[in-house]
């Protein structure tokens, strides 16, 4: 590889070393003089602001301006000294002229030196080894010196000797009085901030502004502050020109009063060495113009949140809602809270929700959610607006907790008791309600067998309508009909039910309804009792009309003279006020007979020759009520009327003698007819009798016989179960009983009034019989648990019971067809006429009353739920 032509000689490493020395303690003395006068600066700026800070509140300009003098000797002379000092003497040439100044020839050697490497010739025109030789020996006269003496003259200990001199009295200002001088410290750093001179007496919060209620006498209460050294007896206060107000210390507080506002002004407060003023705004204080509750309704309702506005201050609730309150002021609110809650009617109540802040949004204020419970809850509300002014401090919210309460549910258009045959339909109407919705109501059922036997009882129900959680009250007509249920004769205990959503809660029940689904038998018993008593009401408006028709003789013997005398007309007309009475009571009796006679001939057990007699019945008390005894009326009116003659009254009086006594004459026919009837209807119900108590023999040996493989076992032995039936089997063996000796007994009188054969025949036979010690017999086994031996004489006993019942209705079939034959067969066909159609309009009503209860029924039906 060729030879470079031009070389660089390095300075000598002595010399070099010396020369690096030389300018590191250049650096160090002048870098320490930089530093140490800008502390020097920022340390004296400090003190200027402590010591003015201590004579007057200093401006902000004049402590910015002294700020900004104490940082210039660091923010412009230490940069302005580095550059002279540091960075002017960064290299070999410079450190050397720096040396001249003490030491020129050593200097101007060394800056030869220091040429003299930089120098690049060719080796034809200088010599490497020459040059080499004149730089060590200028690094060989320098190594015998020392360069410090070069160095300029140094003032860092001066700098720092000051430095630490305003630094002990800056932390003499610290210590002695700290709070002073933390306070100019924050004054010194931040001249434009508002931080307020420290002074001796410090009061707390002080507003600058402050917002009174417009009008109001107001007061300012001023607390002296925990790191007030000063605590002043008194302090004056001033508004605008006003005099002076005064307040002596209590306590630690100041409370200053004023008169009412109504213009801007400021307020000179002056406390000991402290200055402050404040700006005072009179204004109106809010109100609210506005409240909300939002009501969260428990799920189970399952009916949507609800908002309301509460005028009255008082929002309802049901049990296990929640419920936020919402007040809308007439200013922006900057701060509202509610609480603590308590119950709405115990006074001094301890606190169920502890006082706590409401969400704010502009004019508004809202509770967080609030559980209902079982009480109603008292929820107090204080807000203060924007300008700091705060509302009524009596205002409160009543939150009425309410139950769940049950659904209500009841019957419209049915009695209390009813009775009616397996065929026959009840129309009636379920009402329901609830005060949070209906989930369904319907009617349910429970029979009750009047005796034992093969049957069952009755138990059911109907749901009428699928309710819905916003459905609060409900009706449906429903058409109950046995039959169409399946249901046999029994006694049945109806009543109406509804649900409402609360989970675990019980149906809501009406009040029982009775009905009585009778047999035959038991229905045409009961026809027999209705009619004897509407044979008793007819004897008795005949023996009133007896006493009537006395009277009105006694009035026909007077003369005419007498006639007009007052209490005799008085006494004419009472006479015809209860003769009007007699036929208003007459036209009842007959539409009752109506009711009777079309019940009557739905039993097929009653004969046609009673049904006839007792058409007979009703249509003479059609006649007595319709038109003979309003006749009577009208002639009694116009023997008292007083614009007739003498004559005319006598005429009129004796015609209407004549009149009642014709009416009274018809009154006894018909309640001879009412007898022959009420006769026939009583030979009829011997035979349903004997039939019922025959049926309740074979259902005692029916339900004896169930328990054979109990037989023998005495009462002890049994399970309760068992022995509650035995016990239930015996006590109807007793009632039957007791129904035979009733019947034997009124067969009795029968007999001895009417002294009709067959009768006779069949009492002489029970009598023989002794049936009733063979009934007895009868319970005597039963009690004992004999339970074959009494089945089997109960059986005989029936069969025995059924052979009488079926004389009776033999004999009472062989002679009804002529039995009130007077009328000829015309009539006969007449009547027969009349009662085939009556009785295809009652089977037409049933049917449709049947079909009505199958449409009940069909609207009842719950399909089974489809298997996806």
């Amino acid at each position: 590889m060729p030879e470079d032509p031009t070389q660089s000689t390095p300075l000598p490493e002595s010399l070099r070393e010396q020369l690096e020395d030389f300018r590191r303690q250049l650096w160090r003395t002048k870098i320490a003089e930089a530093i140490f006068a800008g502390i020097f600066g920022l340390l004296l700026s400090y003190l200027v602001v402590f010591a003015l800070d201590r004579i007057w509140p200093t401006p902000a300009l004049v402590r910015l301006g002294v700020l900004l003098a104490g940082t210039s000797l660091m923010a412009v002379f230490a940069p302005i000294w580095m550059h002279r000092w540091v960075w002017r003497h960064r290299r070999e040439n410079q450190l050397a002229r720096l040396i001249a100044r003490k030491h020129p020839n050593l200097g101007d050697r060394l800056l030869g030196v220091v040429e003299l490497q930089e120098q690049s010739e060719s080796n034809e025109t200088l010599s490497p080894r020459l040059r080499a030789a004149a730089m060590e020996a200028v690094a060989a006269e320098t190594a015998r010196r020392k360069l410090d003496d070069s160095l300029p003259v140094s003032r860092h200990r001066r700098w720092s000797l000051a430095v630490i001199a305003l630094f002990l009295l800056a932390g003499t200002a610290l210590t002695l009085v700290p709070d002073a001088g933390l306070n100019s410290l924050k004054r010194w750093l931040l001249p434009l901030s508002a931080t307020p001179r420290y002074t001796f007496t410090v009061l707390d919060h002080v507003p600058n502004e402050l917002a009174v209620a417009q009008g109001e006498a107001f007061e300012i209460e001023l607390v002296l502050a925990e790191q007030s050294e000063w605590q002043p007896e008194s302090g004056m206060a001033r508004y605008n020109r006003q005099d002076p107000v005064t307040a002596a210390l209590d306590g630690r507080s100041y409370r200053f009063e004023f008169p009412g506002q109504q213009d801007p002004g400021n307020i000179r407060l002056e406390i000991g060495d402290a200055r402050h003023s404040i700006r005072i705004i009179p204004s109106l204080p809010p109100t609210i113009d506005r409240s909300i509750a939002d009501i969260e309704l428990p799920k189970y309702l399952q009916l949507p949140n609800r908002s309301e506005d509460l005028p009255s201050g008082m929002v309802t609730a049901v049990e296990g809602s929640k419920v936020r309150l919402t007040v809308e002021a007439s200013r922006k609110l900057a701060g509202g809270r509610f609480g603590p809650i308590t119950p709405a009617d115990v006074p001094a109540a301890e606190t169920l929700v502890d006082a706590a802040e409401m969400s704010l949004r502009d004019q508004q204020a809202s509770t967080p959610w609030i559980d209902v419970g079982a009480e109603s809850l008292r929820v107090p509300m204080q807000w203060k607006d924007d300008i700091g002014l705060e509302g009524s401090k009596t205002f409160a919210i009543r939150i009425e907790a309410l139950k769940d309460e049950a659904p209500v549910c009841y019957f419209d258009g049915l009695a209390g008791q009813r009775a009616i045959l397996p065929e026959e339909t009840i129309d009636f109407e379920v009402l329901a309600s609830d005060d949070f919705g209906l989930k369904e109501y319907g009617i349910v059922w429970e029979g009750q067998l009047t005796r034992p036997g093969d049957g069952e009882p009755a138990k059911g129900e109907l749901r009428l309508e699928e309710g819905a959680p916003d459905l609060g009250r409900a009706s449906s007509p429903v058409a109950f009909s046995p039959k169409t249920l399946g249901i046999g004769p029994q006694k049945l205990i109806l009543r109406a039910y509804a649900e409402d959503y609360l989970p675990d809660r019980e149906r809501s029940y009406s009040q029982p309804i009775i009905i009585y689904v009778l047999s035959r038998e038991e229905h045409a018993q009961m026809l027999k009792n209705q009619f004897d008593r509407a044979i008793s009401e007819l004897e008795d408006m005949a023996r009133r009309e007896r006493n009537l028709f006395e009277e009105n003789q006694r009035l026909e013997r007077l003369d005419a003279e007498e006639m007009q005398e007052d209490d005799n007309r008085q006494r004419l007309e009472k006479q015809q006020q209860a003769e009007s009475e007699q036929a208003e009571d007459m036209k009842e009796l007959a539409e009752k007979m109506e009711e009777l006679l079309k019940d009557t001939a739905r039993n097929e057990s009653i004969d046609k020759e009673t049904l006839r007699k007792m058409t007979e019945t009703m249509q003479s008390m059609r006649e007595l009520g319709n038109k003979d005894m309003p006749e009577l009326e009208q002639k009694l009116g116009e023997a008292g009327d007083q614009k007739n003659t003498e004559e005319k009254s006598e005429r009129d009086m004796k015609e209407a003698v004549e009149q009642q006594e014709k009416v009274l004459e018809k009154m006894q026919e018909t309640i001879k007819k009412a007898n022959e009837a009420n006769e026939r209807f009583e030979a009829s119900t011997f035979a349903a009798r004997l039939k019922k108590a025959a049926s309740e023999q074979d259902g005692v040996a029916s339900e004896a016989m169930e328990g054979s493989d109990q037989f023998g076992l005495r009462a002890d032995q049994l399970d309760p179960a068992d022995l509650g039936i035995l016990n239930d089997i015996v006590r109807q063996q007793s009632d039957t009983t007791s129904d035979v000796r009733w019947i034997k007994e009124d067969l009795g009188h029968f007999f001895t009034r009417t002294e009709k054969e067959v009768f006779g025949e069949i009492l002489e036979e029970m009598n023989e019989s002794e049936i009733d010690i063979g009934l007895e017999e009868v319970r005597l086994k039963l009690s004992r648990n004999h339970g074959f031996s009494a089945a089997e004489n109960a059986s005989g006993w029936a069969e025995q019971l059924r052979e009488w019942a079926k004389k009776l209705e033999e004999a009472a079939g062989g002679g009804g067809g002529g039995g009130g034959g007077g009328g000829g067969g015309g009539e006969d066909e007449d009547f027969e006429f009349m009662l085939r159609v009556m009785k295809m309009v009652q089977k037409e009503q049933d049917l449709r009353a049947r079909t009505r209860a199958l449409e009940t029924l069909r609207r009842s039906y719950q399909p089974p739920a489809q298997t996806p």
